[in-house]
């Protein structure tokens, strides 16, 4: 479990509640398999967090998503501690059921659920929340347009670099038709839109914090793509190395990204990268569009006190040069090891390699979703009759 930015013992269920502590405290259940989280998981977590006091989120295991949807991209020891490090996280229980019941509401003391307006089905094509819909302990939260599984694993499977800037591009559509739509139809919640960056959208996930006396100001900088389970032992790594820290990211243009890093990279653009990193508990603040090499006037003007990089690769300025020059030589550069060598190539690779597996999911995901549509459909044009019957 982790509270407040800091690891505190895990609880196994939370005892049964007394009336006192129902209204001192309003408690939201999420559930999910928070497979490849992105910042769509992370806006959903934080309008939960916000219909209530404490969140506790469920995790799904690898066998339950197997079953119900198919292979998941990261192992669950790996999805567990994704979402602990998301910042509006109180507490998670590993293992969670793949159907929420009102008995495991009811055994982690929580008022309510919240889900967002898609839906979720299991093997049979059942309402995974039908139960607790029927009791009136359920809360609907606004989808995040622009982004999803589906289209980040496609993006991958594309090698182009359509993604960056151009969306409408004949290569995009046609990855968009082959990867995020069934044989039956297109399902409106499995598939690709663009996702637009809004000023408020930033401010909903920035902390708003200043550094305070004390404080000891560290500035770390890359390309945070695909913002991963590396990334997140890395920023811990470096959040650990002080009291009181204050960690401040420099992500890279997507121009910069992709002179170093080359392919289709960035998977993820300079604004869906800002929100993936600004929803991390280890991070205080985001320099949107850091020089590649850290530089003085950089350093001066937040006041740093420490720069760190991780053990893998550091890739050379233009001119061959060291990006860490300066902090090198004034003596404020500490090479940090995580003890995770997960890198974004490592998950391309992981997504290549089961690209048949992670198709086969997706198309059988949108069928139970398109057939769950028509009977809607359906019913609703059964009601009409009935109600222009009733008028006759």
């Amino acid at each position: 479990m982790m509270k407040n930015g800091h690891h505190v013992s895990s609880a196994p269920a939370a005892a049964a509640c007394s009336p006192e502590k129902r209204r001192r405290t309003v408690r939201v259940w999420c559930d999910g398999c928070y497979d490849m989280v992105h910042y769509g998981h992370s806006n959903q977590l934080r309008q939960a967090k916000a219909m209530g006091d404490y969140l506790i989120v469920g995790v799904h295991t690898d066998e339950e998503i197997s079953k119900h949807k198919g292979p998941p991209v990261f192992t669950q020891a790996e999805r567990y501690k994704m979402v602990r490090a998301i910042k509006w996280v109180d507490e998670i229980v590993e293992g969670a059921p793949y159907v929420t019941t009102l008995e495991t509401l009811d055994r982690y003391c929580c008022d309510f659920c919240v889900h967002g307006d898609d839906i979720t089905l299991t093997v049979d094509g059942k309402d995974t929340y039908e139960e607790v819909k029927k009791s009136g302990r359920y809360r609907e939260c606004k989808r995040t347009q622009g982004v999803s599984t589906t289209d980040l694993v496609g993006r991958m499977l594309l090698m182009t670099k359509a993604h960056h800037s151009n969306m409408g591009s004949s290569d995009y559509q046609q990855h968009t038709d082959n990867f995020g739509r069934g044989p039956k139809g297109h399902s409106p919640w499995t598939g690709v839109s663009q996702f637009l960056q809004t000023s408020q959208k930033i401010i909903q996930f920035a902390s708003g914090k200043e550094p305070q006396p004390g404080d000891t100001i560290i500035y770390v900088a890359g390309a945070f793509d695909l913002f991963h389970i590396g990334h997140v032992d890395f920023l811990d790594a470096v959040s650990q190395l002080s009291e009181k820290p204050y960690v401040i990211v420099g992500l890279h243009f997507d121009q910069e990204v992709n002179r170093y890093k080359g392919k289709n990279y960035p998977i993820m653009n300079i604004h869906e990268r800002t929100l993936s990193v600004l929803a991390c508990r280890y991070v205080s603040e985001v320099v949107i569009g850091a020089p590649y090499a850290v530089t003085k006037d950089l350093l001066d003007h937040f006041k740093v006190d420490l720069v760190c990089h991780g053990k893998t690769e550091v890739f050379l300025d233009r001119d061959g040069s060291d990006p860490y020059t300066v902090p090198r030589k004034m003596g404020i550069l500490q090479t940090v090891d995580s003890g995770n060598s997960l890198t974004t190539d490592v998950i391309v690779q992981r997504i290549i390699k089961n690209r048949l597996l992670f198709e086969a999911r997706n198309q059988k995901k949108e069928a139970k979703e398109v057939a769950v549509i028509q009977a809607m459909k359906r019913r609703e044009e059964e009601k009409a009759k009935e109600r222009a019957q009733a008028v006759l």
